[in-house]
């Protein structure tokens, strides 16, 4: 039932057999072609994915671990078999490090309350970026609140690109943890988090990414950049929804206090104590979202088979062309011009608002994401309430281009 493509290069990619995968992709919006752009907020699920979730649904389903029949047997390889496959797909050093979470939301507050409220104390400070998804800030925040440390917050230029200067400036013998994302899922602005880890390193700073614009789009190797945590979600890179990835190194992990507590993250429970087992199962508290690990370990394969450089190269592609087919338009003004971008495209019409250029493009059959992204002190910041944010994945085409852009010309003659 495997529908996983043959590996391709970026001069050999062909979206359009890609697409054939993607059932969705089929359908017809207002009588006209689905388009769809709103990868960012997420991704579509290819046949190979459907047809593994059906898989485990109809032949394997049970519980994991303990039990001593056939299907839980089957069904705890098959989740354990899903954690070795994120755990290559990132380079981890050892499965273990890899802890399944509902999603990078989930991953970034197992974080803030299995480390933080160990290691953050009053008049400490934690570094974020004006950049940042609020999952990557009010956390902090509550944290922050709680144990009565600051936020320090790392500022950008006019492109959307952070200031380094101005980041390393933030460094004292207060700082104690740094926040970034990857990549912006506003402004799709890829972030040097390698040499911001590096420099964290320096002053003995631990750093978690938010990878969850990351690793659709990038070859992610947490070993290379020396992370500390790295949390991303499966239903962004074509998995389902309700789950994902929190990598942490074993060391910090190990030390850390568990996020829930309840079944199958114990050793022993008495009601004088409790000792918890050992990672990753210290984090996965009750039944886990067994179908929607195994569905994302085979959306990582389906991805594994294309390859991550193939999809950044096309993806890069349509980046570039969209940037110049919509920054072309009179009235179109394109939010986040820096140098190092993923697949997003943010802008602005001018005299009309975001959301009515995307209920308009819907009824063009063209799905792109308005309003603040959850990234409201950015709006702030660009001095924008909202955006229209068109997303792309590597089955979007060229094609999908010009319908955007045919669409905001359409948008623009309503409202002319």
């Amino acid at each position: 039932m495997s529908n996983t493509p043959t590996p391709t290069s970026p001069t050999t990619f062909d979206a359009q057999r890609i697409r054939a995968d993607f059932p969705i992709l089929r359908l017809t919006v207002a009588g006209k072609p689905l388009v769809y752009l709103d990868n960012a907020a997420s991704s579509q699920m290819p046949q190979a994915v459907i047809d593994r979730l059906v898989r485990y649904q109809t032949f394997e389903h049970a519980n994991i671990h303990r039990a001593v029949h056939y299907l839980s047997e089957t069904a705890t390889a098959a989740y354990e078999a899903a954690r070795v496959t994120l755990q290559r797909f990132i380079n981890a050093a050892e499965a273990r490090e890899v802890i399944f979470t509902s999603g990078t939301t989930e991953g970034i507050n197992l974080v803030a309350h299995g480390w933080g409220r160990q290691n953050i104390k009053a008049g400490d400070e934690i570094i974020l970026s004006v950049l940042e998804h609020h999952s990557n800030i009010v956390p902090w925040q509550m944290l922050a609140a709680e144990k009565g440390a600051t936020i320090r917050v790392v500022p950008m230029n006019d492109a959307g690109e952070l200031r380094l200067d101005a980041y390393e400036a933030l460094f004292n013998d207060r700082t104690r943890l740094v926040g970034v994302g990857h990549v912006s899922n506003a402004l799709g602005s890829i972030h040097p988090v390698k040499q911001m880890i590096a420099f964290a390193h320096a002053h003995g700073v631990p750093v978690l990414v938010d990878g969850a614009q990351a690793a659709p789009h990038l070859a992610v190797d947490v070993q290379d950049l020396d992370c500390d945590f790295y949390a991303f979600s499966g239903h962004k890179l074509c998995g389902p929804t309700g789950i994902g990835i929190l990598y942490g190194r074993a060391a910090l992990l190990e030390a850390m206090q568990p996020f829930k507590g309840g079944g199958d993250m114990i050793h022993t429970v008495t009601f004088e104590k409790t000792t918890y087992a050992p990672i990753p199962n210290k984090f996965e508290a009750g039944t886990p979202p067994i179908a929607a690990a195994i569905g994302l370990a085979a959306a990582v394969d389906y991805l594994t088979g294309i390859g991550m450089a193939a999809i950044a190269a096309h993806e890069h592609d349509l980046l570039l062309d969209a940037t110049e087919q919509l920054g072309a338009l009179p009235g179109v003004r394109l939010i986040g011009t820096a140098q190092s971008k993923a697949a997003v495209l943010s802008f602005v019409v001018q005299g009309i608002h975001p959301h009515d250029v995307g209920t308009l493009l819907n009824q063009e059959g063209v799905a792109v994401r308005t309003g603040h992204h959850c990234a409201q002190p950015l709006m702030k910041r660009l001095g924008v309430v909202a955006t229209s944010r068109a997303s792309f994945a590597f089955y979007n085409t060229h094609a999908d281009v010009d319908a955007l852009v045919a669409g905001v010309r359409t948008v623009q003659k309503v409202f002319a």
